[in-house]
């Protein structure tokens, strides 16, 4: 999953103490946890939104969308002839699927068998609880409507998925200064406030049976070209333009154009980077620029310095091998665009 399939946070009191340099552990106190521990937490009336980043994944996903509800709507038919099924109930059953986004022992199937996670130890949980109380109680979230999770890696990477899926890895963990975390987490929140979490993996659970659909259309095409030896040409002739009308023509007829989809996954990138780059501005309008500097700093310098460690981007995503366009495709934007937009963060007021 995408973007998924996640990052940084946004604070009106201002920013945290400054953390330790380095890589070792800093104590708890390097940390301003009075927002949520000592004095009353404020909760903002709006828990999370849909910005334009989440609005554009959700349009870039609506050809696929309607596409997949073509094949429901035609398997359901199917199954109305069939056995007498209203056609109504599966294609309601499917739309109504949707909310298991958000549905909590759903998520937590999805967090530990698709995402691998697994639920915080509790050593790992005295550490990651009070440093997440203070990144909700910075941007009046409740933070209990979230979920922690650890995966188990030895990269530097953190997750927001789903609905309140919000995890980090064990290598981070162990790494990280308990103010860079907090940066960390608070980028990941930003995803979650933003909509740019759910509005991914929505989309693709809804685009899932077309392309289920196209790609069994491939391969029966394909099979049907290579018996071509074995039979008649006159047949497979027929076969195959039928199943070309079939596959590739309802696929034209939703999609448009074939240049939709050559552009569809540099559009999908372009999305990605903007939620990353909005994410990064959540957590510094929260007071957590200079930490979160310093976490983007730390993976830049364990990626190009001498002892290279297996480093991803703050939020799981991909990046491609070098070419000459091959960086459009980045789900994550480059390590001096986003100092570049957190500098204005990082300037004393005037």
């Amino acid at each position: 999953m995408p973007q998924q399939s996640r990052e940084p946070f946004q604070h009106e009191d201002g920013p945290a103490h400054a953390p330790e340099t380095g890589v070792q552990h800093s104590s708890p106190d390097d940390l301003d946890y009075h927002h949520a521990l000592g004095s009353r937490l404020y909760l903002s009336a709006r828990q999370r939104g849909v910005d334009a980043t989440a609005l554009g994944q959700l349009a870039l996903y609506l050809p696929g969308l309607v596409l997949s509800l073509a094949m429901i709507v035609i398997t359901a038919l199917l199954l109305q002839a069939g056995c007498g099924l209203p056609f109504w109930i599966p294609t309601l059953l499917w739309l109504a699927s949707g909310v298991l986004v958000f549905h909590h022992p759903t998520e937590a199937l999805f967090a530990r068998h698709v995402l691998k996670l697994r639920y915080p130890l509790p050593e790992e949980r005295v550490r990651l609880e009070p440093v997440w109380r203070e990144v909700t109680g910075r941007s009046g979230v409740d933070g209990s409507r979230y979920r922690l999770w650890v995966e188990d890696s030895g990269e530097l990477n953190a997750y927001a998925a789903a609905g309140h899926i919000v995890g980090v890895t064990r290598y981070a963990l162990g790494h990280l200064s308990s103010a860079q975390l907090a940066a960390v987490l608070a980028h990941e929140l930003g995803h979650h406030t933003g909509g740019h979490s759910w509005s991914g993996l929505l989309g693709q659970w809804y685009a899932l049976p077309g392309r289920a659909a196209c790609r069994a259309g491939r391969v029966v095409l394909l099979r049907t070209m290579a018996s071509a030896r074995r039979t008649s040409c006159l047949i497979a002739l027929i076969l195959t333009i039928g199943l070309a009308i079939m596959v590739l023509g309802s696929a034209l007829a939703v999609l448009a154009t074939p240049l939709l989809l050559l552009a569809l996954p540099y559009a999908m990138a372009a999305l990605s980077r903007r939620a990353e780059l909005r994410a990064d501005r959540h957590a510094a309008s929260l007071g957590f620029a200079p930490m979160l500097v310093e976490a983007l700093q730390f993976m830049e310098d364990m990626e190009t310095g001498p002892i290279h460690a297996p480093v991803q981007p703050v939020s799981r995503g991909t990046s491609v091998g070098p070419g000459p366009l091959t960086h459009l495709l980045d789900s994550h934007p480059d390590h001096a665009t986003r100092l570049h937009h957190l500098r204005p963060y990082l300037e004393p007021p005037r």
